[in-house]
């Protein structure tokens, strides 16, 4: 029987073909959808996991450990490789390699790591601290030398921009790619000039996020590529629009006492079980039932 290919080695594949339009999920049922969408990639989003998980802000509360728990459910349930936010590897450099190890054993394809102090925040957010450039040159290097699968990858995110400056954030960036990491994101550049200048200067592949309402001026994903970013995240939009239809529905609710006027917005109870593979349960159930 062949060796089924990994999904990091999927991933790169993909990337090697061209670049990469990845939306941001809180959850498998966002994978799932991206996956029948036809999306090469998804991303579980701290952001996002921590508001929908624990019903708080993206600012260092949620742990190593539910972020682990949430990744392995979100893995198991596409074919399509997903990139986890790892935050800031959750401690040193011992606590990042165990970061690595965990996310690799629940069969995430890559993770992201940034250069903020832990307790983090969100990078959009103001009060931001970030660790000394060596600091994280070598937990770059740990995850480097300790993945078992040459082919997960490794996301390096410079928050400085917003700290120490733009110059100071692409210094960074080129030291970390220096160091091996496989994809470099200049977290909030704050200009129209910025965006376009960053992959120019970067001397690896590039990944840049979009998030509605926050510090970056927003492109389209075609802009962004023939900026030369390799990989275009969209990190939160899911996230805030459900929380949106979410606020929706419950509004007409309390107002009418029915949710008629939504039901062409919904998905509904067949189309919502197929979505997440209730004929699959039934045909396993059928085949070992007779």
């Amino acid at each position: 029987m062949a060796k089924r290919m990994s999904k990091a080695k999927q991933l790169r594949e993909s990337l090697s073909k061209g670049p990469l339009v990845i939306p941001g999920g809180f959850s498998p049922l966002v994978g799932m959808i991206a996956e029948q969408l036809g999306y090469s990639a998804v991303y579980m989003s701290g952001y996002g996991t921590s508001a929908f998980r624990l019903g708080l802000p993206d600012v260092g509360l949620i742990s190593l450990p539910e972020m682990v728990d949430a990744a392995k459910n979100f893995a198991r349930s596409i074919s399509i490789p997903l990139i986890a936010d790892a935050d800031t590897g959750y401690g040193n450099v011992i606590n990042v390699i165990r970061t690595l190890h965990e996310f690799e054993a629940a069969g995430v394809a890559g993770l992201q790591l940034e250069d903020q102090i832990w307790p983090k925040k969100c990078g959009h957010m103001e009060g931001k601290a970030i660790i000394p450039e060596r600091e994280m040159v070598g937990k770059i290097r740990a995850c480097v030398d300790a993945k078992t699968d040459e082919d997960f990858l490794i996301i390096a995110r410079t928050d400085a921009r917003t700290v120490e400056g733009y110059k100071e954030a692409i210094k960074r960036a080129n030291s970390y790619a220096d160091a091996g990491a496989d994809i470099i994101f200049v977290e909030s550049p704050l200009t129209e000039e910025e965006v376009r200048e960053v992959p120019k200067v970067v001397k690896a592949p590039v990944l840049i996020n979009m998030s509605e309402g926050a510090k970056t001026p927003l492109f389209t994903s075609q802009e962004l590529m023939e900026f030369g970013y390799r990989i275009i995240l969209w990190p939160s939009s899911a996230t805030w629009a459900a929380a949106g239809a979410i606020k929706e529905v419950l509004e007409v609710l309390l107002r009418e006492g029915t949710t008629t006027a939504l039901e062409e917005k919904m998905v509904d109870f067949k189309r919502f079980n197929d979505l997440i593979g209730l004929k699959k349960i039934y045909e396993v159930e059928a085949r070992y039932n007779r």
